[in-house]
């Protein structure tokens, strides 16, 4: 593994445990050229997967993009980092089982809002309101309406 801070190529594993419900592998790691200390995560893939784009462009999926999403709309939520990890962990591992390796970004988006409305209602507008591309207030009012009776059980 190469150092972030120097580029050696030799570091070393001081430290191997699991981590995020055991579905990855912390490592915490030394440069003996530069005496930096840096953490990796190593995770099994078990397809690579390719994002479907709605205007048809394909990439290769990155979890680290998914991830970044989440944590924006979460961000300032009284939401455990854990639980996003966890979370984060179960979509990905709902991707991969879907047997397929081409999946259409807005199935990607609907697993995500799914998962989210689950566990913080305010994240997942967030998250709604970029992915449904809300233009104006009244897109934000329409969308929170539709979501009161599910919010407002009598």
């Amino acid at each position: 593994m190469r150092c972030p801070f120097c580029g050696n190529v030799d570091t070393q594993v001081k430290d191997s445990r699991p981590a995020e419900d055991h579905v990855a592998i912390r490592r915490r790691r030394f440069c003996s050229a530069c005496g930096g200390r840096f953490t990796t995560y190593e995770r099994v893939q078990l397809r690579d997967l390719v994002v479907i784009k709605t205007n048809g462009r394909r990439e290769d999926f990155d979890r680290t993009k998914l991830e970044r999403s989440i944590r924006i709309a979460a961000q300032k939520r009284p939401i455990d980092p854990e639980r996003l990890d966890q979370m984060i962990s179960g979509i990905v591992r709902r991707l991969e089982s879907l047997g397929e390796t081409d999946i259409p970004s807005k199935a990607i988006g609907e697993i995500v809002m799914e998962s989210l409305a689950r566990i913080d209602t305010v994240a997942y507008v967030r998250f709604a309101s970029v992915y449904k591309n809300f233009q104006a207030a009244d897109d934000f009012d329409k969308f929170v309406s539709e979501l009161r009776p599910q919010l407002d059980p009598e």
